[in-house]
């Protein structure tokens, strides 16, 4: 066996369990990647045998709730303490004193928190899609990436986070048609970037009016599998992970806003990160828009060492775009080594 193949491993963190996969030297400098919803350690696919082949340990866990990890069964488990909590437990298990932290989606909010709170476990941070200082601060941190030439206040208050405020409002409504047919859902989900959607509302700020994702039908319909982004195969295991645990793990880190707006508060230094930062934004994520908005300032504002590049991909940038995302990764460690 070369050390670039992915193998499988658990952790033990007091009762928790983290499943997660790994590549590389083991004694290689330590990469965690961390993903988000509703994805596996699988999204990492492209990255752990690409960062081991470079001389990297390279780690991703399944995150609560998913896959081989511990479900919880209240929302409260899925907040920001509570995952941070997870990470610097299997950072203790690897017998490691830090980390290259990598997130995307909701894993970025906890890279970001590691960051902010635990600069000692942190060698440096990147993010793929969300910026720091936004999604872990709760909705109110979102209104700044809000492009009002597209979502007049009137009539879209929350702009494309509508979707985010339907958990909280219609928790049940809206992880019903996901669990009925998570295959259907992860389907239409994982979809590359669309050129022609820049300037026109997001589905995802439509929710509350059509009265759940899909117009309040009771499942996800059929869509065609997108294989720019995920084959069959690797389609069948994310949604037998789902089928498995349920969607109520996933979209519970929709349900601690506030606790994980608190949590924000007890950052170190202010804020202020003095690691090396990656930001990879993506150009045709209509969600996390950080081209049109001023999602990202105050992340430029708070990272002393910051180096930013913006990827021609959709949200799952990971596994739409992995070539540029690895050189951009491997040209910033280069850089900062």
């Amino acid at each position: 066996m070369t050390t670039n193949e992915i193998t499988e491993h658990t952790a033990q963190v007091g009762e928790h369990t983290i499943f997660y996969l790994a590549a590389g030297p083991k004694d290689g400098p330590l990469m965690i990647f961390v993903h988000g919803w509703p994805e596996l350690s699988l999204s990492w696919r492209h990255q752990l045998p690409f960062f081991a082949a470079l001389g990297y340990r390279a780690v991703a866990p399944d995150m609560r709730g998913y896959g081989r990890s511990s479900v919880y069964k209240d929302h409260s488990a899925y907040g920001q303490r509570q995952v941070v909590g997870d990470m610097i437990g299997l950072l203790d298990s690897l017998g490691a004193k830090d980390a290259i932290w990598i997130g995307h989606d909701w894993g970025s909010p906890t890279v970001w928190a590691i960051a902010s709170h635990h600069p000692d476990r942190c060698r440096a941070v990147a993010s793929l899609c969300v910026p720091y200082s936004s999604l872990e601060g709760g909705l109110e941190g979102l209104e700044r990436g809000i492009n009002r030439d597209t979502y007049p206040k009137d009539e879209y208050p929350l702009g494309q986070w509508d979707y985010q405020a339907f958990y909280v409002t219609n928790f049940e409504q809206a992880t019903a048609p996901m669990d009925a047919n998570p295959y259907n859902m992860l389907k239409g989900a994982f979809r590359k970037g669309d050129p022609a959607g820049a300037g026109q509302p997001a589905a995802t700020s439509m929710i509350s009016k059509a009265g759940g994702w899909f117009g309040g039908l009771p499942e996800a319909p059929d869509f065609p599998i997108d294989e720019d982004v995920v084959s069959e195969a690797e389609l069948q295991v994310y949604a037998a992970g789902l089928k498995k645990n349920g969607f109520f793990g996933p979209n519970s880190y929709y349900m601690n806003h506030e606790a994980n707006a608190e949590f924000a508060q007890e950052k170190k230094n202010n804020g202020i990160l003095e690691m090396p930062v990656l930001f990879l934004g993506a150009r045709y994520d209509y969600v996390c828009d950080t081209v049109s908005t001023g999602l990202a300032e105050p992340m430029r504002e708070l990272s002393k060492n910051l180096t930013e590049h913006v990827v021609d991909s959709g949200h799952w940038m990971a596994q739409e775009r992995p070539d540029d995302v690895n050189r951009h990764i491997a040209n910033w460690l280069q850089a900062i080594a």
